[in-house]
């Protein structure tokens, strides 16, 4: 009678192990490249504001928050894998060195200074582009106001004034 069971070595598959700390290397690198690409749609936002792309300008909005789902995820597991490596959940980036001590591996150190290195400049495209954004709705509610002829800003749920005339320096009888 011939055995249908092959050798126990041939049903395994190969595994390769990888290591908590080359784990967290990846989480890092992970963090990384999202933190750049988060980078690029707020500079695609700041482009399509100064086109007044409206579309593209929305486009990033959801973009933003596709990529900001994706690295709340990635935090996730960098929490998990800090307490894989015996370490506090909410251990910081900067607090590696002297947690791992000699565990902290060249390629951990690289990922954490560009994971450190991207989020700052991604705090500096975020600054930048709230600027533009407050400059842009400001020209805009100028430009609104301009187009109705209202030398102040609007009372919202007001009755409008019938006794208003249209003044000779504006582009809209606000009476219509």
């Amino acid at each position: 009678m011939m055995s249908t069971e092959q050798p126990q070595t041939e049903a395994l598959v190969s595994r390769t192990v990888v290591s908590p700390i080359d784990s967290l290397t990846d989480a890092l690198s992970t963090e990384r490249r999202l933190l750049d690409e988060l980078i690029a749609v707020m500079r695609r936002q700041r482009n399509a504001v100064g086109s007044d792309d409206l579309q593209a300008v929305d486009d990033s909005v959801f973009a933003t928050h596709r990529v900001l789902v994706t690295l709340s995820e990635a935090r996730r597991r960098r929490r998990n894998l800090n307490m894989l490596i015996g370490q506090r959940e909410d251990l910081g980036i900067h607090a590696l060195e002297d947690a791992l001590g000699t565990r902290m591996t060249p390629a951990l150190r690289e990922a954490r200074d560009e994971l450190h290195g991207a989020a700052r400049a991604l705090s500096r495209e975020v600054a930048i582009n709230r600027r533009v954004l407050r400059e842009a709705l400001a020209c805009g509610d100028l430009y609104a106001r301009a187009l109705a002829g209202a030398s102040e800003a609007p009372v919202y749920g007001g009755q409008p004034n019938p006794n208003v005339r249209a003044q000779a320096n504006t582009l809209l009888d606000r009476r219509i």
